[in-house]
């Protein structure tokens, strides 16, 4: 008995990164990880070979906790860094506010997230300045507790490392821990040029979700920690909810090969430049306009409702009808090339003429 599995070519695939498959160095990589017998619950090599890799490209020693899930890796990140009675700031477009089904307050055991305003899904420094002041110490009120921000953000933005490092200095003044949910962290640092460091505990980071899933990997992301004194709650959060994996080895061999010989820069590279590319090309056409130029893998654009159906029939998925009625989102990833967007820019034209 057969069955057919239903898939979209990668070419017209652009409704999300997570529609990539993942990246044959580190199919190769699980599957090395398969053969022996190695010790249990990350006490084996190729957990120990990851958190050495990520200790080196953040140019320090960090805790490392791997998880199936950048749900997982925010929740318990902020679960860390709030009290029940404590509130979460965030951009109110924050994947961890829109997207995460509750699981923050979950993890949390009630935190509240408030939204903290700003253009382009970024955070406001003096929005954020209001905010992480806003009833402290009214016993009536949550308690301003973490600042949580999105490297890449939803729209597909990036702050720059003077951004991080204002918003961190704002948070830390006021007694407040920061978080980055770096689902498109690889994607952000290609666009900025800068290092993992700069990008994180330098700038003021503590805890980062480092994701690799959207990027090449499999089923592993992982939370990174720069602060030592979170590592024992941190370690008991995981196992509590379920995170800890017996068979850790599959996850870390896929973050191990990931960090080998920079994969995970390489495939950023290439998601990103496939949105410039889109991007660029989209600019030229009459009728399309480009809500913001792209600065990660991520583009929102206008469509004519003729063209948005018209390249639907062609078979192209995309995100059409989540946001205002013409609004658009195609997310590059990196097994797209430089053909699949031409033949995707040839379709709007031809859709458009």
């Amino acid at each position: 008995m057969s069955s057919t599995i239903a898939t979209t070519p990668a070419g017209r695939a652009f409704i999300s990164d997570n529609m990539a498959g993942a990246s044959p160095e580190i199919v190769r990589a699980v599957a090395d990880a398969a053969a022996g017998q190695v010790l249990p619950y990350g006490n084996d090599p190729f957990t120990d070979s990851a958190r050495r890799k990520l200790s080196e490209i953040f140019e320090r020693d960090v805790d490392v906790f791997m998880v199936s899930t950048g749900s997982a890796a925010n929740g318990l990140s902020l679960a860390a860094l709030t009290p029940p009675w404590g509130s979460v700031l965030s951009h109110p477009d924050s994947h961890i506010n829109h997207d995460e089904c509750g699981a923050p307050e979950f993890f949390t055991a009630g935190a509240k997230l408030v939204g903290v305003p700003g253009d382009n899904s970024t955070i406001d420094p003096d929005a954020l300045y209001a905010a992480v002041r806003r009833k402290a110490g009214d016993v009536h009120s949550v308690q301003p507790s973490a600042v949580s921000i999105s490297q890449a953000t939803e729209l597909g933005s990036v702050y720059t490392v003077a951004e991080i490092r204002r918003l961190c200095a704002i948070a830390k003044d006021a007694g407040l821990r920061v978080h980055m949910d770096g689902a498109r962290f690889a994607n952000a640092l290609d666009h900025l040029g800068a290092t993992p460091a700069e990008m994180t505990w330098k700038a003021g980071i503590d805890v980062l979700s480092f994701g690799a899933t959207k990027n090449g990997a499999m089923t592993a992301d992982a939370i990174v920690s720069f602060d030592p004194e979170l590592a024992t709650e941190l370690g008991f959060r995981a196992k509590r909810a379920g995170q800890l994996a017996s068979k850790m080895r599959f996850h870390a061999a896929q973050l191990d090969a990931y960090l080998t010989d920079d994969l995970w820069l390489h495939n950023a590279r290439q998601a990103n430049a496939m949105a410039t590319r889109l991007g660029d090309g989209l600019k030229a056409i009459p009728d399309i306009g480009l809500l913001a130029t792209p600065q990660a893998n991520i583009l929102f654009c206008r469509l004519p409702q003729h063209v948005t159906e018209g390249l639907l029939a062609d078979g192209y998925v995309f995100h059409h009808d989540r946001w205002e009625p013409g609004t658009v989102r195609f997310v590059t990833s990196f097994t797209h090339s430089a053909d699949d967007i031409d033949q995707l820019l040839d379709a709007v034209r031809r859709h458009t003429l």
